[in-house]
């Protein structure tokens, strides 16, 4: 039980804590779900087609509700795993592509070079010392770095994966347990 000193300082607290105050801040932050769009539930056309042909392929000629409806909860549960696996492949088709996991990121570098090496001309009068020329790196050397980069991004979605398998599997069960009944009381 917390004492009333812990209660009025967990209130002091709570109130210091109340997110962003300025209009950039709240537009920063109201974006924050959007990221990669697994957060943003899909339910068009397309995807309702698709998720009643799978029920009726998991549970052909049935009436009973219950398990229709299971059987749909499974069959959304397979298409989002399909379409986080999708973004996955995505994101590393993007890093052998540009070897950088932002190409917008790979942009801003070069970009910055161009402004330095300008920088460097433009004014005549700047005295150039010698530099050493650094290593470039090797192919396998950008390779690791991207890959570096790239295991943390896809780590985040497990969190998205693991909630679809979840129910995935949670429905599958149901959808078997009652397949399961309905024979019985057919036999």
């Amino acid at each position: 039980m917390a004492s009333a000193r812990q209660i009025a300082a967990n209130r002091k607290n709570a109130r210091k804590s109340t997110g962003p105050r300025t209009r950039a801040g709240k537009q920063r932050a109201c974006r924050n779900a959007y990221r990669h769009g697994l957060s943003i539930q899909t339910d068009n056309g397309e995807s309702c087609e698709a998720v009643e042909s799978l029920v009726r392929r998991m549970a052909p000629g049935s009436t009973d509700q219950d398990l229709l409806q299971w059987a749909a909860v499974a069959a959304r549960a397979h298409l989002e795993l399909a379409r986080i696996r999708q973004v996955k492949c995505d994101i590393i088709g993007r890093m052998v592509q540009f070897s950088a996991l932002e190409p917008a990121a790979l942009f801003r570098a070069r970009a910055a070079k161009m402004r330095f090496l300008k920088s460097l001309f433009d004014d005549p009068l700047r005295k150039l010392k010698s530099i050493a020329s650094l290593p470039t790196p090797s192919e396998a050397d950008c390779d690791a770095e991207a890959v570096q980069r790239l295991l943390p991004e896809l780590r985040k979605l497990n969190r998205y994966e693991a909630r679809a398998h979840a129910s995935w599997d949670r429905a599958l069960g149901e959808v078997s347990l009652r397949m399961s009944k309905c024979d019985s009381r057919s036999v």
